[in-house]
């Protein structure tokens, strides 16, 4: 179901109540204008939110923190208002009768007072009669036009806190956008021999790493693009290893970055990519298209490879949805590699992906991710299980259903790319350290 309401009215709303969401209970376009399915689907739901709509173009209705019910009797709520939304401003009428400030009644929807009455035996109108129980004018809140064109029911839940200040700070810009582009284009690894920097992708099945190739791939190309086979599954869609070089539109030069990825971490022994097979990719061992075998990792190699063939950085993918429910053996099993990377001594950076599922503010605006309480505490929270510094968690958002770019998502996506890059030039600089102590 879709509200009548634009975006900007219900975040106007929202901001009435005191930063909360809203989430739809009974649409009567839809459910039918009766006052038997109204209770069906809207008593007993605490806190609730009617709107009403006329041909005049009125938005109006009210708010009680209290349930809907048929017992016939009175209910006090000193939070109770009515309002008027002209679509610049609301018009807030507050209780002035506390104590009957809604009736439990069978026979009609949301029924404030006597004052302001939804759905009365059955109909698509509404009932006013301003002054006993709320103190509102009429023609200022639906035009004395009492026919309705829609009713709806949202049950108010308690809202994501905003921070009062971004924890980062991104400028939303097209400008940025082509700022972070040209200095990936410019970018070149400080070591003579290696002409791009390797990045390893690792993490769950279905937190989003092949993705995150298509979504890095899709803003150079100028369009959403899907080269790297992703999508929702239980078991790894990867099942090979793969070397992917991203290039600056179809027909133009490599980017000076190559996102290698993995088959998907999966908690039972025998299962996903093995810890070994890490440490062979790790060492720039593991061949292109290289065929995963869980359960017969490939045989180690005593040599050393070349360093252009090596990784510099590793990113893990996480699932913001998920952080919470991240299991034991998952936490294990990342912490087992974790531990062989920083042995070897290459950067950790995290990806937190889905963080417009996570996060229903972020979903609504990609540009609260910097704001939102509940994406800091998340990150705080990835932070601690992968033991890295928070400054390494990147909260991104792949491309999944969309068919066009998004100005916010490529920001973010490339932003993610730079620290990247960042990462394995401070590898490269302990590398050439040890080559002059050497």
């Amino acid at each position: 179901m879709e509200t009548k309401l634009t975006k900007e009215q219900e975040r106007e709303l929202c901001r009435l109540l005191g930063n909360v969401k809203l989430r739809f209970l009974y649409k009567a376009t839809v459910h039918g204008h009766t006052a038997a399915v109204f209770h069906q689907l809207c008593d007993r739901q605490g806190p609730t939110l009617t709107i009403g709509y006329n041909s005049s173009g009125c938005i109006f209705g009210g708010y009680t923190t209290k349930d809907f019910g048929v017992t016939g009797q009175y209910v006090q709520d000193d939070k109770a208002f009515l309002f008027s939304y002209n679509g610049r401003n609301i018009v807030k009428y507050p209780v002035t009768n506390i104590t009957q400030a809604l009736y439990q009644v069978s026979s009609t929807g949301p029924y404030f007072g006597n004052d302001l009455i939804f759905l009365p035996n059955n109909t698509r109108t509404v009932q006013s009669t301003p002054g006993n129980y709320y103190n509102f004018n009429a023609v200022e809140m639906h035009g004395n036009n009492l026919k309705l064109t829609e009713c709806e029911v949202f049950q108010v839940e308690e809202g994501i806190d905003f921070l009062e200040k971004p924890w980062r700070n991104i400028i939303w810009e097209a400008e940025r956008k082509k700022e972070l582009i040209e200095s990936i284009k410019q970018y070149k690894p400080i070591i003579s021999s290696v002409s791009r920097a390797k990045v390893l992708l690792i993490g769950p099945v279905g937190a989003g790493k092949s993705s995150f190739f298509n979504s890095i791939n899709s803003i150079f190309r100028g369009h959403v693009a899907n080269q790297a086979l992703s999508g929702s599954s239980s078991t790894s869609l990867t099942t090979r290893f793969r070397t992917y070089s991203v290039k600056a539109g179809r027909e133009g030069k490599p980017l000076p970055i190559i996102l290698c990825d993995t088959m998907g971490l999966e908690e039972a022994t025998g299962v996903g990519i093995d810890v070994d097979d890490v440490i062979s990719i790790l060492k720039g061992h593991m061949p292109n298209r290289h065929q995963f075998h869980p359960s017969v990792p490939l045989q180690t190699v005593d040599k050393s490879a070349q360093l252009k063939d090596q990784i510099h950085c590793v990113a893990y993918v996480i699932d913001g949805c998920k952080v919470s429910i991240m299991s034991a053996k998952m936490e294990a099993k990342l912490s087992a590699i974790r531990w062989k990377i920083n042995r070897l001594g290459i950067p950790q950076l995290v990806l937190m992906t889905k963080v417009d599922e996570a996060c229903p503010d972020v979903a609504d605006d990609l540009r609260n991710i910097y704001v939102s309480q509940y994406i800091r505490t998340k990150a705080q929270e990835v932070s601690v299980r992968l033991g890295v510094p928070l400054s390494c968690v990147l909260p991104v958002k792949n491309y999944s259903e969309e068919l066009e770019l998004d100005l916010s998502t490529d920001i973010l996506l490339l932003t993610a790319l730079v620290q990247m890059l960042r990462s394995t030039d401070s590898y490269f600089d302990d590398v050439s350290e040890l080559d002059v102590h050497d």
